[in-house]
């Protein structure tokens, strides 16, 4: 099997639905003849023409609205908003249509599209470059919110957002584009949205998280483990819908609850997560369920950015404060 990062795993996957599916169409800003800002699309315009894969006008609720119309009418439209915060433009087309026509017909149009874009901190970008908007599309009924953390995974995952006959908000986190390599299946795979993934097994206490901050959980974990505390972690992949289930079983395990994630404390992923632990397995806690997030800030420019972000340092002092409560 080839070696892929998680770009590389995307464009494999754009590569092999295209080519699959004669409906499917890529588009956005520099997508096209650059193969994006990131090059995750690089060489699909040279191999598939113009018509399915293009550049678009700088205007992102045009880009969307031009996608609802086109999966409404039987394409599947795969577009990339270049960043994140650059997502915001497109609001009054993803929640007040793309997320609500399915229940505006009474089910007789779905809307089969993916709306890519890379998301969140630790690459140094300018303003609007690094928001965590997740929950606010989590919050909206009508839309599936995906986070991949493996090359492997974001193939799956990015098979599946294209097949599903729903509109999908397909964060990546550009942080780990490239920041390390798996092995990757060239053959047809989907990984199931809503369905959350067991990183390792451990008795001491659940932590649950997506993303970038995978990687960084992981690292804490080796930490916490030369001290006997042995983690369940959980890459949860998809924040809507979350799989209740695996979280439920494992606090039913280990009795304690942590949720890492990048975006933002107030009303957010970990606020759910919290919440859906306190009311299906509350008599199993053995310490009260936390988080660790970022601030209730806009993320800082380049030179403050390392101050936001969560590093493995932070998340052990919170494991241990909450496994030695």
């Amino acid at each position: 099997m080839p070696l892929m990062n998680i770009l590389n795993a995307v464009n494999h996957a754009l590569d092999h639905e295209m080519e699959r599916d004669k409906t499917v169409v890529v588009y956005g800003e520099d997508v096209g003849h650059e193969g994006g800002v990131f090059r995750a699309t690089v060489g699909l315009q040279q191999k598939y023409g113009k018509e399915r894969c293009f550049d678009s006008p700088l205007a992102e609720a045009g880009i969307v609205g031009s996608a609802i119309g086109m999966a409404v009418n039987g394409l599947k439209p795969v577009v990339e908003m270049q960043f994140s915060g650059f997502i915001l433009p497109a609001i009054n087309q993803i929640i007040a249509h793309a997320a609500r026509m399915r229940n505006r017909s009474r089910g007789k149009y779905h809307l089969p599209m993916v709306i890519r874009t890379p998301y969140g901190g630790g690459i140094r970008a300018l303003e609007h470059h690094s928001e965590n908007l997740e929950a606010i599309f989590a919050h909206t009924p009508g839309l599936k919110v995906v986070i991949p953390s493996t090359p492997y995974d974001t193939k799956g995952l990015l098979l599946a957002a294209i097949r599903d006959p729903d509109p999908v908000i397909f964060l990546e986190p550009k942080r780990i584009y490239r920041a390390f390599k798996q092995e990757v299946p060239e053959d047809d795979y989907v990984i199931p949205i809503g369905k959350a993934k067991i990183v390792k097994e451990g008795k001491d206490v659940t932590v649950v998280t997506y993303g970038a901050m995978v990687s960084q959980v992981q690292e804490a974990v080796k930490q916490l483990e030369k001290e006997g505390i042995a983690v369940e972690l959980i890459d949860l992949r998809t924040i809507s819908p979350i799989d209740k289930d695996t979280i439920i079983k494992s606090v039913k395990k280990t009795g304690r609850f942590v949720a890492v994630h990048e975006a933002v404390k107030s009303f957010s992923v970990s606020a759910e997560l919290i919440s859906i632990v306190n009311e299906e397995a509350f008599l199993y806690l053995e310490a009260p369920p936390t988080r660790i997030t970022g601030f209730d800030i806009t993320v800082p420019l380049p030179r403050g950015e390392h101050h936001y972000l969560i590093n493995p340092d932070r998340i052990v002092s919170k494991i241990k404060e909450i496994v030695e409560y």
